[in-house]
């Protein structure tokens, strides 16, 4: 069995936030939770997501910019998240929350590429998603940030889920 974020602390993940706290942690969820959250969006959730919402079940991390190698609307090398949504139906900002992934399809008409997880600082205008075009529904997808500002352009973050969580970096690495 493959040992997740070897190495990585955990534990100092999350950012302590009255707000977070509100609008995007959500309560423990069970396997049953996470087989029908699955369904709902079509695509299984890669283990590691799982893994780190077992730690807390979304909400803001400590380090929140994401390196990327080309230009995206928000900076020449970083892209920067807010929040990360918890596998959930009841909170708003949840991924099958009524301000979820399916969500930012339907009402945003963002590309149905996959899963979207992650708020941008935009209020909605950018969003990161795991990616599942080259791996199916049940693979292990890509994660991307997707700039509505910029027609919809997808720029590539991270090969997977784990790797995109061990890039971030406090913001104030960028200055």
């Amino acid at each position: 069995m493959e040992i997740l974020y070897e190495g990585f602390d955990l534990n100092s993940f999350w950012e302590e936030c009255e707000y977070a706290e509100k609008e995007y942690v959500c309560e423990p969820f069970t396997d049953q939770l996470v087989e029908e959250i699955e369904i709902e969006l079509g695509y299984k959730l890669p283990p590691s997501y799982i893994e780190l919402m077992k730690t807390q079940n979304g909400g803001s991390p400590n380090n929140t910019a994401v390196p990327c190698n080309e230009p995206t609307s928000w900076s020449d090398d970083h892209v920067a998240i807010t929040s990360i949504f918890g596998i959930s139906k009841n909170k708003s900002w949840s991924l099958c929350g009524e301000l979820g992934s399916q969500f930012m399809i339907d009402e945003w008409e963002y590309p149905e590429i996959g899963v979207y997880i992650c708020n941008c600082p935009s209020a909605g205008h950018d969003m990161v998603a795991l990616d599942y075009r080259k791996c199916g529904n049940n693979g292990e997808p890509e994660v991307v940030h997707v700039d509505q500002e910029s027609d919809y352009k997808i720029t590539f973050l991270a090969s997977n889920f784990e790797s995109f969580i061990k890039s971030l970096k406090h913001d104030d690495y960028y200055g």
